[in-house]
């Protein structure tokens, strides 16, 4: 069978069960969030954190409970790493610099899982399991919450109220990523993955003395890292350590695990806003935009430009022989347009036009489905801004959802928009105009300058993936990239929650003859000019200096 082949089939599989899942997860998520039902478990962790999970909150209230969970968080992860030294189960690992545990923690708390660290090396059974996987589980479902209460305010109607934050916090863990993943270890560690508490130990001798290998819990931290997007390996090769991601077909999983909820979430909005072809119709953006990538990324990485490209059948400098180009450029596809990060290869070393495309899907705001809740969300604001736009060009008042698209909710649906670009662009400006940054770049030029704008791409994405020249485990990038993080995860969660409470106060608007009808193709291909437009071309200047001209000198 061709490479290119087997590829095609794997894309061809993976869309088979992302449709399978389709339909019974995003129903089964709106009937989560629309329950008015608590588990037993759930009333025991309401009351173990002193929360009324029946009031109501206002879009203040709301915020204020996102933020104050997640700075405890933040908080609890960063002292964990500071006492892993004196903590059982450490391996023998000292306790985390200030300005690592500082990145670590933003990182693992905003949904990035940026790792300036060799996994292996560094965490204890202690950290891994009790902080970081603890962490995977609840910013990403801090991240669906946001989505949902957005999405009620599209629901909801002369009130602004969204819902309670800690009901839907709870709900998002207990229901549904606490389920799939118990599901998805048992598979992993079927395929291969290891899962067991086992300490450090050599394996046989290599030149330069004997190799050593760490236990782990590894599995089921896998399993949330790819289902909650976040991307952090037990590992520093992550997904393309045998340990995490055996063989082909774990691989596969891996990526269907990545990709399941933020499509199934399309659902999830059309049920909860009473209209299955609104879902549709955002459904079918977030196909079109990740399709068109996927293809463009195999035929960069398959095209070949000699000799030595023909005989490795395409482009397989830091690619695993295991997982091919097509396995590797799937999964690098979807780590880069959600905002998991994982990876199975080494974007680096991608052709320079490959390398770029992996940097655009993260600038175009990792909507394409996105991270779990953040690609809804991010989406959905876009929307917002194709309607207004729409609405100049005819002449009229701007609606969506039986919503008016006044000034002030533009105004939130801008400054969304704006937050993510002014931080990517204004640190690597200032990274690449002083001399101590730029020392950590391995390589020059075109590719160098690459290193440092993917560093905060990512970073203020909250992606976690990286060009893997750039040397990150320094106070300067650590603390910067830590700084990104956080303003990049938490700004635009106060632009989504400001909006979602205005649109849940406004009355709704019946349809004309004049309104635009936002379920048609016609509306999707609008919207995805809009992304390609408003949101790629601001960083057409940028990448014009690096991938670009990278690609056109190769």
């Amino acid at each position: 069978m061709s490479p290119v082949l087997a590829g095609a089939l794997q894309l061809l599989a993976l869309l088979v069960a992302l449709g399978l899942s389709y339909r019974p997860l995003g129903d089964h998520m709106a009937r989560v969030y629309s329950s008015e039902r608590h588990l037993r478990v759930e009333k025991w962790i309401y009351k173990g954190i002193g929360a009324d999970p029946s009031v109501e909150m206002r879009w203040p209230a709301y915020l204020r409970g996102v933020l104050a969970f997640s700075a405890v968080s933040l908080l609890f992860l960063y002292l964990l790493q500071r006492v892993q030294g004196s903590l059982p189960g450490s391996l023998g690992f000292v306790s985390i610099d200030p300005d690592q545990a500082f990145n670590t923690a933003a990182s693992f708390v905003a949904n990035t899982n940026w790792q300036s660290y060799y996994g292996e090396q560094a965490m204890g059974h202690v950290v891994q399991t009790g902080g970081l996987a603890v962490q995977n589980f609840l910013s990403a479902a801090v991240g669906i919450a946001v989505a949902v209460a957005l999405v009620r305010g599209f629901a909801r109607s002369r009130t602004g109220e969204l819902g309670n934050f800690w009901s839907d916090l709870v709900r998002g863990v207990v229901r549904i990523l606490l389920p799939i993943s118990v599901i998805g270890a048992l598979v992993l560690v079927a395929c291969g993955a290891i899962q067991n508490f086992a300490g450090i130990h050599e394996v046989g001798q290599f030149t330069g003395g004997p190799q050593q290998w760490n236990g782990g819990a590894v599995a089921s931290q896998e399993v949330i890292k790819e289902l909650g997007t976040n991307g952090g390996g037990y590992f520093n090769a992550n997904s393309a350590h045998p340990f995490e991601n055996p063989n082909g077909l774990s691989n596969l999983f891996e990526i269907y695990l990545i990709l399941v909820i933020p499509f199934a979430l399309t659902r999830t909005f059309g049920r909860m806003v009473g209209s299955l072809r609104q879902g549709y119709a955002i459904l079918g953006t977030m196909a079109t935009i990740w399709l068109g990538f996927t293809a463009l990324m195999m035929w960069t990485e398959f095209a070949h430009h000699g000799p030595a490209f023909d005989l490795a059948g395409g482009a397989m400098e830091g690619k695993e022989t295991r997982f091919g180009i097509g396995g590797s450029s799937i999964f690098a596809v979807a780590t880069t347009l959600t905002s998991t990060g994982a990876v199975n290869s080494f974007h680096s070393s991608y052709t320079g036009f490959g390398g770029g495309i992996t940097m655009l899907g993260m600038q175009l705001g990792e909507i394409a489905p996105g991270g779990v809740g953040s690609g809804l969300y991010g989406m959905l604001i876009m929307a917002i801004i194709a309607v207004f736009l729409a609405g100049l060009m005819v002449g009229r008042t701007p609606e969506y959802l039986g919503r008016k698209i006044g000034t002030r909710e533009i105004k939130f649906a801008a400054c969304y928009i704006l937050v993510t670009p002014a931080l990517v662009l204004g640190f690597t400006a200032v990274a690449m105009a002083l001399d101590t940054p730029s020392h950590s770049m391995t390589n020059s030029g075109a590719h160098g300058f690459s290193e440092i704008l993917y560093a905060y791409t990512s970073g203020a994405n909250n992606n976690g993936s990286a060009f893997a020249g750039l040397n990150a485990d320094t106070q300067w990038f650590n603390t910067t990239i830590g700084i990104a993080m956080l303003l990049g995860r938490f700004l635009p969660m106060v632009f989504v929650l400001a909006l979602a409470g205005s649109l849940a106060e406004q009355k709704p608007v019946p349809e004309t003859a004049g309104t635009l009808r936002t379920e048609k193709p016609l509306f999707t291909g609008l919207l995805v000019g809009t992304i390609l437009i408003v949101t790629g071309l601001t960083y057409f200047p940028a990448l014009a200096l690096g991938p670009l001209a990278e690609g056109l000198a190769a």
